[in-house]
């Protein structure tokens, strides 16, 4: 699988803005790809002010991802701030090339930003089938919590949209390739760069790191869009020979 991992500054509380500078960048593709990916909340940066800029599933930040989607044929993946039935959540969305949604709501709210208090935070883990990879949706603080995303469903690959601040990149870093090794699977991590309205400093870091660990995309701080090529091949064969996660201890999530 190719896949387009969009690293980018974002306009404040801007939809419009930032679907503008982020379609130039996904037109300006010129190798074809099967996935692209964009930061958390890329639509207005990482705001609390969710009564002021959410929008609905049919809005027109969602048709847009399905319009690209479409005219570039391939999926679409970012999270945005989304209402529903008086509730707001922070929702990434995968957007297949012929315009389908499947959607991942955040579970884990980051509670030092009150995001707890402003959003409803996700009920279930997402994983959805796609061009016979299997991806695990999750969002930014997630990254945080290891025991939500252990590999029991035997994914492919583990996809995190951010908006992770420079000043605790360090465990963005870490953390990403923890989550691949004790995994076994392709870990992708694609943040924003710049500075938001709260004076927040973010340098990136959007990576690949393979089942092993190992950089397939090293940390990136500028902005662009970086593509990389997957395969499974190697990582079942890895599995077949090494797979420690049928010695996984057996528990259960409880809300």
């Amino acid at each position: 699988m190719k896949i387009a991992l969009i690293q980018s500054s974002l306009v404040w509380e801007s939809p419009s803005d930032n679907r503008i500078n982020l379609e130039a960048k996904i037109t300006e593709i010129k190798a074809s790809v099967d996935l692209i990916v964009l930061p958390e909340m890329f639509s207005t940066g990482f705001s609390m002010n969710a009564s002021k800029i959410a929008e609905t599933m049919q809005g027109e930040t969602v048709l847009w991802m399905q319009t690209l989607a479409k005219s570039q044929n391939c999926a679409i993946a970012g999270s945005l701030i989304i209402s529903e039935e008086d509730k707001f959540y922070n929702r990434l969305l995968f957007v297949f090339p012929t315009g389908e949604i499947q959607y991942y709501d955040k579970r884990h709210l980051f509670t030092l930003a009150g995001e707890d208090k402003i959003y409803t935070a996700g009920a279930k883990k997402q994983i959805i089938e796609y061009k016979g990879w299997k991806i695990c949706l999750q969002v930014c603080y997630d990254l945080r919590f290891p025991v939500f995303v252990r590999n029991v469903e035997n994914y492919d690959l583990l996809l995190y949209v951010a908006n992770w601040p420079k000043v605790r990149i360090n465990a963005w870093d870490i953390l990403m390739k923890a989550r691949a090794v004790e995994n076994l699977t392709y870990t992708i991590g694609v943040n924003r760069i710049g500075v938001d309205a709260n004076n927040h400093q973010y340098n990136g870091h959007s990576q690949v790191v393979d089942y092993l660990g190992n950089y397939i995309l090293e940390p990136q701080e500028n902005e662009g869009v970086f593509i990389v090529k997957l395969d499974t091949n190697n990582m079942h064969e890895t599995r077949k020979k090494m797979d420690f996660l049928r010695d996984k201890d057996r528990f259960e999530i409880q809300d």
